[in-house]
């Protein structure tokens, strides 16, 4: 991929690979400690947040299975989900954890159903969900199965059919290379994942690790892209059952867009919802094109790309503020 993108242009081979070697030596910070585990199912965890005690609108975050779900709580001063808190709600992290051995043959379906699900039926009162990327499609899922206090959906694939016929076509072929040695695994790596993300945009992977080799070292700017290059290319594997069916069903076959997904025995439909919903779309993602949105009645198109909504500049005023103000907003059952 870098002979490629740098055929004509020996300079910015040499300034891709000068920051690449910078970001492998690069001192790391002490990453945020994840917040005690309140409740957990299999290799599951429902991390508790909260900081002033009961009483306060109950909010779980459901992250993407692709990737840590540290990004919502990625530094210090870069934390969805302690901002959130400190907003006066009480935000949990769903962790998926990594797949033990009795949990390889659990598709998505069945990580809504025998994780997602009983999780949420620990919390005294119907949560809001709000579910980030592919953590969004699945949060949907539950709020059509679950009673629930709202459902926000953040950079959320649901119609496949929307990503361009490219990069549905780039998505099978690596399927199609990866399928008989995760077969074997039963689990599909986090480094088949990543390589399929860097196909959607194999321009911007290259030009981000020249613009690192500009930047300062320990500068703010420096830092932030360490911190996030470092979730990028960590992460649990899928099991093989979740990898297969996102590939063959979700993006070969648009099982979700087409109205066919059953989830505890119910069809899963954005339009049939029994909870107050928001849709929050970015018009630049390159990851999850605004095309493949649920397209919910309330829609928030915003500016900011798919990681920069959760820990860019523009994330607090395009995101999280609305998001939080959406939240508060709701009616409380009690």
């Amino acid at each position: 991929m870098l002979r490629s993108e740098t055929a004509t242009s020996p300079e910015r081979r040499a300034a891709a690979l000068a920051g690449l070697r910078a970001y492998q030596q690069a001192p790391r910070a002490r990453p945020c400690r994840p917040a005690p585990t309140r409740y957990r199912k299999g290799g599951a965890r429902l991390r508790d947040y909260g900081v002033r005690g009961d009483g306060q609108r109950a909010v779980i975050f459901v992250p993407s299975l692709i990737n840590p779900p540290m990004i919502l709580d990625l530094t210090p001063d870069v934390s969805l989900l302690r901002w959130i808190a400190a907003q006066g709600l009480h935000p949990y992290l769903f962790d998926w954890g990594t797949p033990g051995p009795d949990e390889r043959e659990m598709d998505l379906t069945t990580h809504v159903e025998q994780l997602l699900l009983p999780l949420i039926a620990k919390l005294d009162e119907p949560p809001v969900l709000v579910g980030y990327c592919l953590g969004g499609t699945i949060a949907l899922a539950a709020a059509c199965t679950v009673p629930l206090a709202g459902l926000a959906l953040i950079a959320a694939p649901w119609a496949f059919e929307g990503f361009s016929s490219p990069a549905r076509a780039e998505m099978a072929e690596l399927w199609a290379s990866a399928q008989p040695a995760c077969a074997a695994m039963g689990l599909v790596p986090m480094e088949v994942l990543q390589s399929g993300f860097w196909r959607l945009d194999p321009a911007r992977t290259i030009a981000k690790y020249e613009a690192y080799a500009a930047m300062p070292p320990g500068s703010r700017a420096a830092d932030l892209f360490v911190a996030m290059e470092d979730w990028a290319n960590a992460g649990a594997p899928l099991t093989y059952a979740a990898g297969a069916q996102l590939f063959e069903q979700f993006v070969g076959e648009n099982l979700t867009g087409s109205g066919a997904w059953r989830v505890g025995g119910r069809i899963v439909d954005p339009r049939a919802l029994p909870c107050p919903a928001i849709d929050f779309v970015s018009l630049s993602d390159r990851i999850v094109p605004a095309a493949s949105a649920a397209n919910l009645p309330d829609r928030r198109d915003l500016g900011a790309g798919h990681v920069g909504m959760i820990v860019g500049r523009g994330g607090r005023t395009q995101l999280w503020e609305p998001l939080a103000h959406w939240i508060s907003a709701l009616p409380r059952s009690r």
